[in-house]
């Protein structure tokens, strides 16, 4: 499926126009999708970073009904697997098949050996399936041709949803024979893809990244509230939008409050977090898919992956732990292209949670236990043993490995876990510093969200600039610009341009994701995020370029 060039032919882009319309019934293809589609063609490994709707499923779907051997798609959420198989079988567009824990094991058996018999264009899997070795062991067998990564963010733990399960799959990759791999997400800041295609092994990959904007969301934020008018004033403004809606809160308590305040108001409402069954999330599931009328009230636990056009609004009753994730949040709301609005309220004192998320001391005590096992062990040792052993949850181990391996101190294979040497003692203090200088960047990135929350400039510029995109003038679709504080002028003059290399005299060096008239706002490698006062930096000589 590689090429040489690493472009595709004239003849490639004919035939992909030509599934799209014979197999998908889609008349045209948009130009991200065409351009990502023909790097999958001429065998490079591709990374997209597309707004949610914009028709990310079809660009593995359509050339893996061109090239031979089995496409293997990775997903987090069992709904969007079972939704992505029932689409494909529907269109009749190729056998698919899923394997998840929600399925029987003859089900799942059923799905291998449609695998094994070569019938199965597409496969869906959980993350978690593949740290299995018979899992892998039965998908190295059927050679496989694509490896997609859908919700690709969740493999960085910059991102906004890290699941340790996903750094294993750069392990995967290999093991497959590195096939093409395609990695999929709704949004990604530069240090999150620049994470993706490290951790997945990604071989001299193209990034598409297409505009983050979203002009037809009107962004709001609250700021003149207190604790006490809250929970009246939200739910005076839900009740006054039109629904659908969602409405995110920080606390599982809260989802159920704010319903039950919506419903006693004659609203269709309905709570949902990672507490409840797995029954009553579904069922909460299809009645947002189902009605025009429906309000969730929910934790970030709801919304990944659910694809409903018409929601009207998204408000958050307090800030999220991120711009990343606030961005993947909103962008809920307005998919159809019509008129939607996003609104923050917005308390300092709210930000004591994710700040709470982002400064979690490392657990020391069981980096030490496994490093300790690892260490004493004649060779590999595989991460269920370390489970049983340590009687420690899978998740709180995986993140413990990830930690040492980060610190170089194990290496991880087919057979497992391998010490690579060193002391316990010393590759804690490693592991330890790694958890540090994350904790630390994490930080700046909940600042970053009180700085949206609290500038006076065009809100839009201020989000987009988080990503690295330079929008040219004041949006005229945020409260700022209505207020009349956005100011015209506030894009910078170009002497550091978005998206250069510099160098801090102390901080050393970054990525120039923002620029206004008197302020820059620096990505710097090792502390974060930073804005800067230009004055001061022309003053003490504090910046200057890198050149490539």
């Amino acid at each position: 499926m590689r090429s040489d060039t690493g472009t595709a032919s004239t003849h490639d882009l004919d035939r992909l126009r030509e599934t799209a319309r014979r197999v998908f019934g889609w008349p045209s293809l948009r130009p991200a999708q065409e351009e990502a589609m023909a790097q999958v063609m001429a065998g490079r490994d591709t990374l997209v970073v597309s707004p949610t709707g914009s028709g990310k499923s079809a660009i593995y779907q359509v050339p893996a009904m061109l090239v031979g051997g089995p496409t293997i798609v990775v997903s987090p959420l069992i709904a969007l697997q079972r939704d992505q198989v029932q689409s494909l079988l529907e269109r009749g567009a190729a056998d698919a098949h899923v394997v998840n824990s929600a399925r029987s094991d003859s089900a799942n058996a059923a799905a291998f050996e449609a695998l094994r018999a070569g019938t199965a264009e597409f496969l869906f899997l959980a993350p978690e399936q593949l740290a299995k070795d018979e899992v892998v062991a039965e998908l190295a067998e059927a050679k496989p041709s694509l490896f997609v990564v859908d919700e690709a963010h969740c493999v960085s733990s910059w991102g906004h949803d890290f699941r340790p399960d996903y750094l294993r799959l750069g392990e995967v990759v290999a093991r497959l024979g590195h096939p093409v791999v395609l990695a999929l997400t709704a949004t990604a800041s530069p240090p999150v893809r620049a994470d993706i295609v490290e951790r997945l092994g990604m071989r001299y990959a193209t990034e598409v990244v297409k505009g983050f904007d979203r002009p037809n969301i009107r962004l709001e934020v609250s700021r003149e509230i207190t604790e006490r008018e809250k929970r009246r004033e939200i739910t005076d403004r839900v009740i006054a939008l039109d629904p659908p809606g969602l409405l995110y809160v920080q606390t599982r308590a809260e989802t159920e409050e704010y319903a039950q305040a919506l419903v006693e108001a004659g609203e269709e409402a309905y709570a949902y977090h990672a507490g409840l069954s797995a029954a009553e999330r579904a069922r909460v599931h299809d009645a947002f898919l189902a009605s025009d009328r429906v309000v969730v009230v929910a934790t970030s636990a709801f919304g990944m992956g659910i694809d409903k056009p018409g929601v009207r609004f998204v408000i958050h009753a307090a800030p999220a732990e991120s711009l990343d994730s606030y961005y993947q949040q909103i962008g809920r709301a307005g998919r159809d292209g019509d008129p939607a609005v996003a609104v923050l309220y917005f308390r300092p004192e709210d930000l004591r949670l994710p700040r709470f998320f982002s400064s979690g001391t490392v657990d020391e005590q069981l980096l030490t236990s496994v490093a300790t096992a690892l260490s004493a062990a004649d060779g590999p040792v595989d991460i269920d043993d370390l489970v049983a052993d340590l009687d420690v949850t899978r998740a709180r181990i995986t993140r413990a490995a990830n930690l040492l391996q980060q610190a170089e101190a194990l290496t991880s294979g087919p057979e497992g876990l391998r010490w690579s040497g060193g002391t316990p003692a010393q590759a804690v203090a490693a592991a330890a510093g790694e958890a540090e200088q994350q904790r630390t960047i994490e930080l700046t990135r909940v600042e970053m969200m009180r700085g949206y929350a609290e500038t006076g400039d065009c809100r839009r510029q201020f989000l987009l600039g988080y990503f690295g995109e330079q929008l040219p003038g004041v949006c005229g679709n945020c409260d700022t610009c209505a207020a009349g504080t956005a100011q015209q002028d506030a894009v910078g003059d170009g002497e550091f341009a978005v998206q250069s290399r510099v160098r801090h005299a102390q901080w050393g060096p970054g990525l120039v994701m923002r620029t206004e008239s008197d302020r820059i706002t620096v990505l710097f490698d090792e502390v974060g995020y930073r804005t800067l006062a230009l004055k001061a930096v022309r003053a003490r000589n504090l910046l200057s370029a890198v050149r490539d």
